[in-house]
């Protein structure tokens, strides 16, 4: 297995949701979602409790089917039925637990599932391929044979996203990567974004750390109650982005319509 490099040219449209939606029963998780996603681009999800986050990322890793709308990779319709189908497809996701195995090794729990043997276990091979890709993403790992359970917060994030790299993604989905970090470490994971975008994959951000988000991010996509609530750049300040994500921006809307008809009666 070679290490992914992405060959899609920078900007090359390599995801597109339209009209999706999601429902569990009588409930409404999700309604109209659209989302494009390009090469060499971080999109940052972003959401209060309960906006849909966490339903959109498990539709499009194929633990849930969508009940509404279309989703598109490289522009051909697709159907993410199974988390391997999304694998297959170039849809690859770090969950915030990150699945790693403590009493393993970084080598370990790179290939684990996906070990290189063609007649046997090829270790050498397995340990020169896991420092070709963590040198190149400049992770700051000892050594490959360093326990799992030895590694700080970041070191063990950088394992798990290098992982979803060796199986040559074309995006992926990172949730809440900088959850419980402390400054230094949190630094270093955001450092590592940014080396994935200049691989040329697309990334997808889930966090709630806004300051995370606008220091990596291309596009911020805000989700309010399992609805698109509007498309920001980096330069967005924070208030602004808190009102979208908490209403505060439609209620303000509303008040200032309210006085306007007020001063129309008046009028």
């Amino acid at each position: 297995m070679e290490h992914a490099t992405a060959t899609h040219a920078p900007g090359e449209l390599i995801l597109r949701l339209r009209g999706v939606g999601k429902n569990f029963g009588a409930v409404t998780a999700l309604k109209d979602i659209d989302l494009d996603v390009h090469a060499g681009e971080v999109v940052a999800l972003v959401g209060d409790n309960g906006a849909g986050k966490s339903t959109l990322v498990k539709v499009l890793a194929g633990v849930h089917q969508p009940t509404t709308g279309t989703i598109e990779v490289q522009g051909k319709p697709v159907t993410l039925d199974t988390p391997g189908k999304a694998l297959e497809l170039g849809i690859a996701t770090v969950f915030q637990d990150l699945a790693l195995c403590e009493n393993l090794d970084v080598v370990a729990n790179l290939f684990l599932g996906h070990e290189i043997c063609p007649w046997r276990m090829d270790e050498v091979q397995m340990e020169v391929r896991a420092w070709t890709l963590l040198q190149e993403l400049a992770a700051r790992i000892p050594s490959v044979r360093e326990p799992i359970a030895s590694l700080s917060g970041g070191q063990r994030q950088t394992v798990a996203i290098a992982r979803s790299l060796l199986l040559e993604p074309q995006i992926i989905m990172l949730d809440e990567p900088t959850a419980a970090l402390g400054v230094a470490q949190t630094a270093e994971v955001l450092n590592l974004i940014e080396r994935v975008r200049a691989r040329g994959h697309g990334v997808i951000l889930i966090s709630h750390n806004m300051e995370d988000v606008r220091a990596v991010a291309d596009r911020i996509v805000v989700l309010r109650l399992g609805r698109n609530n509007g498309v920001y750049t980096a330069e967005t300040s924070h208030q602004e982005l808190v009102a979208a994500i908490t209403g505060a921006s439609e209620n303000s809307v509303s008040r200032r319509a309210a006085r306007k008809l007020e001063e129309v009666d008046q009028g």
